[in-house]
């Protein structure tokens, strides 16, 4: 008897698709075990609950006896009970007399950075007024002064400004003029570092010489940074 080829073909892709669909119905169900194990299901008895949970246990009061009471009562009547002070009162009394008699127990104040800091060369002075943090940078209050016969140039572009660890900073400076003349007054101008740039940086050092010659050298270290 011959059997018929397409017929054939579609038996064996049921049997096939019987097959798919029981092994992944098991693998399925084995999956969803594997998930559920160790979950249970909530205890919905409010009383169950209720009993396993500890209880705090309430501290005795302590009551006063009667013949106390009384004798307080009469005493505070009678005039002889001494009102109690009042501490909060007295400790600051006694505050203001220590502090009226030794001055050496009044707070001490901040100590100040020590400004200015200067550097002075052949009769030009370089000094660090203040130091201060404003939007994002760190701006120190500068001088200069030439008291010498001779006028003198700067290009502030040369001016290196070093942390206390080696780095150096770009800055950037206004209000200095580019020549001093001599004799001259006092300038004053500021110097912009940004604050991100300093790091755990503790204090700076500047340095300016002259243009072009280069022969003066001003130096102002250990500036403290404002934090």
């Amino acid at each position: 008897m011959k059997v018929n080829s397409t017929l054939a073909l579609t038996l064996v892709l049921l049997t096939a698709m019987v097959g798919a669909g029981v092994v992944s119905a098991a693998w399925g169900y084995a999956v969803g075990g594997e998930a559920l194990k160790g979950v249970t299901q909530p205890n919905g008895r409010v009383g169950h609950n209720l009993a396993g949970r500890d209880t705090p246990q309430r501290q005795p009061i302590a009551l006063l006896k009667e013949t106390d009471i009384l004798r307080s009562v009469r005493a505070q009547m009678s005039g002889d009970a001494e009102p109690e002070p009042d501490r909060s009162s007295s400790e600051q009394n006694k505050a203001a007399i220590e502090v009226a008699t030794n001055p050496a127990a009044e707070p001490s104040a901040a100590p100040t950075a020590g400004f200015p800091l200067m550097s002075q060369t052949e009769g030009v002075t370089l000094a660090v007024q203040s130091t201060r943090e404003e939007n994002g940078y760190l701006l120190l209050n500068v001088s200069l002064q030439n008291s010498s016969s001779k006028a003198v140039q700067f290009l502030y572009s040369f001016m290196n400004v070093t942390d206390d660890q080696g780095r150096a900073f770009s800055a950037n400076t206004e209000g200095l003029p580019g020549q001093l003349p001599s004799n001259s007054e006092s300038f004053t101008g500021t110097v912009s570092i940004p604050t991100a740039l300093l790091g755990d940086a503790k204090s700076l050092s500047l340095t300016l010489t002259d243009y072009p010659n280069q022969q003066l050298q001003l130096q102002v270290t250990n500036i403290p940074i404002a934090r």
